[in-house]
């Protein structure tokens, strides 16, 4: 069975496309545009992810991830905002939002967020365990292992690598890590990326023969094998 989105979206040209999208790519898609009838569908229906705009009529967007929090924890809750309304990045991610897309968006981007939060929820719901080759992470415990050996790594170190394992193979920009990591409203140097990605590979990778954190200059960085 296909796992199922609903989009709460007022803008019925973007919903559909976006539902359109969506359902190319494997998903179960629904659009409803007002707040007050998301929540009735949302009482009613199993739901896999939520696509919710922020500004709506009925129930805003915001109340709506309210009320699904009450209820459920864990489904991944995407929001829609203005590109300059940081207010309303910063109380979607308070009240529980898993992420935020800005408007107008890319739609490759956002397709590419709705698959790491599947896939996310699906991990988390099997074992609550990351593995990347000899590489894992045990979520709920915070910790971390290569091999046998344990990797005793900061509270940052730890949530840059998390967000790597969640990405394999996959380039990851500097300021996607920022944004990621240390949270879309950091306003210090972008260099602390290049720090901490050294930091984590004196733990990861140094000790071991085979490497798997990678620079692809004027690009970022990548989690993968040497070979690859």
């Amino acid at each position: 069975m296909s796992e199922k989105i609903l989009i709460v979206e007022d803008e019925q040209k973007i919903a559909r496309v976006l539902q359109l999208e969506l359902e190319y790519e494997g998903y179960a898609a629904e659009s409803v545009y007002d707040g007050m009838e998301a929540w009735q569908q949302i009482q009613n229906n199993d739901y896999s992810l939520f696509i919710l705009d922020v500004m709506l009529p009925g129930l805003s967007g915001i109340e709506l991830l309210r009320r699904i929090r009450r209820t459920n924890k864990d489904i991944p809750v995407l929001m829609l905002t203005a590109r300059d309304a940081t207010v309303d990045k910063v109380t979607g991610l308070d009240q529980g939002a898993d992420d935020y897309v800005t408007k107008p968006f890319d739609m490759e981007e956002l397709l590419a967020r709705v698959r790491v939060l599947m896939r996310r929820n699906s991990r988390k719901s099997a074992d609550e365990k990351l593995q990347f080759q000899e590489v894992e992470i045990n979520l709920p415990r915070r910790e971390a292992k290569r091999g046998s050996e344990k990797l005793d790594l900061t509270p940052r170190e730890y949530d840059l690598l998390v967000f790597l394992m969640e990405n394999p193979y996959r380039v990851l920009s500097r300021d996607q890590l920022l944004e990621r990591v240390w949270g879309f409203d950091y306003q210090g140097e972008t260099n602390v990326v290049d720090v901490y990605i050294r930091y984590l590979r004196q733990k990861l990778d140094k000790p071991f023969s085979v490497h798997y954190l990678h620079t692809v200059r004027g690009v970022g960085y990548v989690l993968k094998e040497e070979d690859r």
